[in-house]
C-alpha cells in the first residue's frame, strides 16, 4: 500500500488529492508543520526533512507534482493523465511543471516572511513583492480558464490538481482576494469536487487520530 507523509495544508495535499481522485488505498501519516527537521525518525526516511514523502514499495519520492504524475502512470490508467498521443500533452506537462517552478515558489516566500519567520525577521516588502510576482504569473491561469472549466484536454486532470493546490495555498495566505474572476470561479469549482472534499476530510481526520495540531491559517 502507498504511504504518504503529509503536513496540514502543505504541498503533500497534491498527492493526497490525487490519491482520492483515483480511489487508491493509502496510509496517511501526519507530521506537524513546521519543523520536520527535529523529527529524527522522519529524517531517517527522508534526509531532506521535507514534505511530502511518498513510499510505494521500493520507490520513495519527495516532489509533489512528480508524485501525482507517478501515481497516474504507475497506478493508472486514469483520465487524470494526458498521454503523448493527445494534442494537449505539451500543455499538460507545462502546467505540471508550472505549478511549482512558477506558482508555488513565490508563495513560499510570502508564507515565510509573513508567518514562519520570528516577528523581528518578518519583511512586509519581501512578502509584498513576491505576492505580486505570484499574482502576475497567475495571469496564465486566468487566461486558460476564461473559456474552459479545466486547464487542458477538455477535462479535469492532474494538472488541475497541482495548480489547484497553488490556489489553495494562496487562499491560506490571504491572496485569494486578489484572484481574477476566472481564477476565482475555477477555484470555487475545484473545491466542489468530491475528490477535493475527501482529501480535506482525510487530512482533518488523520490529524485528529494522530494528534497533530492543524496549521495556523492566515
Amino acid at each position: 500500500m502507498v504511504t504518504l507523509y503529509h503536513c496540514d495544508g502543505a504541498r503533500s495535499f497534491r498527492p493526497l488529492w490525487m490519491l482520492e481522485e483515483m480511489g487508491l488505498p493509502y496510509e496517511l501519516k501526519m507530521l506537524p508543520f513546521p519543523p520536520r527537521v527535529f523529527a529524527k525518525e522522519y529524517l531517517a526516511l527522508n534526509p531532506l526533512g521535507t514534505i511530502p514523502l511518498l513510499v510505494d514499495g521500493d520507490t520513495k519520492m519527495t516532489e509533489s507534482s512528480g508524485i501525482c504524475h507517478y501515481l497516474g502512470i504507475k497506478h493508472g490508467p486514469t483520465p487524470l493523465m494526458v498521454g503523448p498521443e493527445d494534442p494537449a500533452y505539451g500543455a499538460f506537462l507545462n502546467w505540471m511543471y508550472f505549478s511549482d517552478a512558477t506558482l508555488t515558489f513565490p508563495q513560499t516566500l510570502v508564507l515565510r516572511y509573513t508567518q514562519l519567520e520570528p516577528e523581528e525577521r518578518r519583511n512586509p516588502q519581501v512578502a509584498g513583492d513576491y505576492a505580486k510576482w505570484f499574482l502576475g504569473r497567475l495571469r496564465a491561469v486566468e487566461a486558460a480558464t476564461a473559456t474552459a472549466e479545466a486547464l487542458c484536454a477538455g477535462r479535469f486532470t492532474a494538472a488541475d490538481i497541482v495548480i489547484g493546490y497553488a490556489l489553495r495555498l494562496a487562499d491560506t495566505i490571504g491572496l485569494a482576494k486578489d484572484f481574477g474572476p476566472n481564477v476565482a470561479a475555477y477555484w470555487a469549482r475545484l473545491q466542489q469536487r468530491d475528490g477535493f472534499k475527501r482529501a480535506v476530510a482525510a487530512e482533518q481526520q488523520a490529524g485528529v487520530e494522530q494528534n497533530v495540531a492543524p496549521r495556523v491559517r492566515a
